[in-house]
């Protein structure tokens, strides 16, 4: 039986907005993918940095069919990752420090690397920790990344009052080495690592860190013998 004139504009209606939806639909993943393209492979963030696109309910759809499709990765409960690639390892395991960054930024958390791995981040140690420790100001739990475990610890305001900056990574790292192993060869190796700018905000910072750690932070701001002259000194 022929369709009526009515019945074929509704069945175009329909039509149309199955494709509008399409349409609305790609968008979002095109501009999920743009965010992340913006940032570098390798960026991890999590369904409340697309808020403004559109509600949590179609953005966590979005974000789990870019998963299906390849172009985006999970490797933990709300976080996403833009997978980085090597020609000779192939898709490399997501960095520990970006994916607790963006569940800092999520949830609005101060946060600092810890222990033995506070140590790694500024080569005083070769070893791959076996955990990955931060402190935070928001509540403990713990992660895993693959094969790597994520543990977020609670910690006092005051430890974590330089948080997020260099001054707080190394006094982390000297906490984890303990007063009595930290001799000059140690103290030689952060001076090489850090920049003037590093060291400048190490003297910032003394009157936030234990007595111990400010003499260690002083001794490596001080100018050496060899150390080139700051402008207008």
């Amino acid at each position: 039986m022929p369709e009526t004139a009515l019945e074929l504009l509704l069945k175009r209606g329909k039509i149309s907005n199955i494709m509008s939806r399409k349409k609305a639909k790609k968008s979002i993943e095109e501009s999920i993918l743009k965010r992340f393209r913006a940032r570098g492979r390798g960026a991890a963030m999590m369904p409340g940095d697309f808020l403004d696109l559109a509600d949590r309910r179609v953005i966590a759809v979005a974000l789990s069919r870019l998963v299906r499709a390849g172009r985006l990765r999970r490797p933990s409960r709300g976080v996403y990752v833009y997978p980085r690639q090597s020609e000779l390892l192939g898709e490399l395991a997501p960095d520990p420090e970006d994916i607790v960054k963006a569940i800092s930024r999520a949830g609005g958390e101060r946060i600092q690397a810890s222990g033995a791995y506070a140590a790694n981040l500024l080569g005083l140690s070769d070893q791959v920790p076996a955990k990955v420790v931060y402190l935070t100001d928001g509540h403990s739990r713990k992660l895993q990344v693959r094969n790597l475990p994520i543990e977020l610890r609670q910690a006092s305001a005051r430890r974590l009052a330089i948080a997020g900056r260099v001054s707080g990574t190394v006094a982390e790292a000297l906490r984890h080495l303990r007063k009595d192993q930290v001799d000059d060869q140690v103290v030689e190796q952060l001076r090489r690592r850090l920049s003037e700018a590093d060291k400048d905000q190490l003297l910032k910072d003394i009157k936030r860190v234990p007595a111990w750690i400010g003499e260690v932070f002083r001794s490596l701001a001080a100018a050496q013998p060899d150390d080139k002259p700051r402008a207008g000194g």
